[in-house]
């Protein structure tokens, strides 16, 4: 009952967040089209087994699966049910911490904006990297809690400083009085920061940024990795007043502060070792 009420919102017009939600249901065609890409870019993408891990209303999941099989997995069946239908993807109607697939299937795991979430622990890395092959290797995606530019808006609910909060803290001081039809939600996002994400995966996976990349992608006109009317704010700003070569150059792949304080979303290649 909760998770049809959660679907229920998501599609209601007079949700606060339904204009946000829509414009990223628009955009999933380009965004899709972007994930395609920045992984040409890093991997073969033909005859892979590929595990779209939260896979939503499954376009991803789609361009994925032209030259490769995919399996889509989805805790919500409304979702499920608006994935195409196409014999070369696999819709899981499953959460992201209990997958039910078995170990070295995947040449690629996909966790596009997933782990903020839900709950990840040490034992969830461990789960992921037994279902890779050997060289197999995961793309993510995900908002960075400290940006500036997430402080100023963030990238749910588009208040400010929200991105610092941890979900109970959502739910006790912000939903509790200000979105009570929000409250029960079991997926409230929980911003990681670059160090964290860092912290988590280093162990097990080699770590490659993919900023300037994102960066160069969305400068020179793409679509689909930002719907938020301030980030699409400030992408007009920069082409506005001709910040664009600044801000692809000061864009770069290091683990220091660019990407720890400015870089709003996180989009990353993990290799596993």
């Amino acid at each position: 009952m909760e998770v049809e009420q959660e679907i229920q919102r998501e599609y209601n017009p007079a949700h606060p967040n339904f204009k946000r939600w829509q414009l990223a249901r628009d955009l999933s065609y380009d965004r899709a089209k972007f994930i395609e890409e920045l992984l040409s870019s890093e991997i073969k993408m033909s005859g892979l087994k590929i595990l779209d891990l939260g896979s939503g209303e499954g376009s991803t999941s789609l361009m994925l699966s032209e030259n490769n099989f995919v399996f889509s997995v989805e805790p919500k069946l409304e979702r499920i049910k608006k994935i195409p239908k196409k014999k070369n993807i696999y819709p899981i109607l499953a959460d992201g911490l209990n997958i039910p697939v078995k170990s070295d299937a995947f040449d690629l795991i996909i966790l596009q904006d997933v782990i903020e979430h839900i709950s990840i622990t040490d034992s969830f890395i461990t789960n992921l990297k037994a279902m890779l092959k050997s060289d197999g290797k995961i793309y993510l995606s995900s908002p960075n809690k400290f940006s500036v530019f997430n402080l100023i808006s963030d990238p749910h609910w588009g208040l400010p400083f929200l991105s610092l909060f941890k979900r109970q803290h959502i739910k006790k001081y912000f939903l509790r009085i200000f979105r009570k039809s929000d409250y029960n939600r079991d997926d409230i996002a929980e911003l990681f920061s670059l160090k964290q994400i860092i912290k988590l995966f280093e162990k097990d996976f080699t770590i490659n940024l993919k900023t300037k990349y994102s960066v160069q992608h969305l400068l020179n006109g793409g679509k689909g990795i930002i719907w938020s009317r301030f980030h699409l704010w400030l992408v007009k700003s920069v082409r506005y007043f001709g910040l664009k070569n600044i801000l692809v150059n000061f864009a770069n792949d290091k683990q220091g502060i660019v990407n720890s304080l400015f870089t709003p979303t996180f989009y990353i290649m993990f290799k596993r070792k």
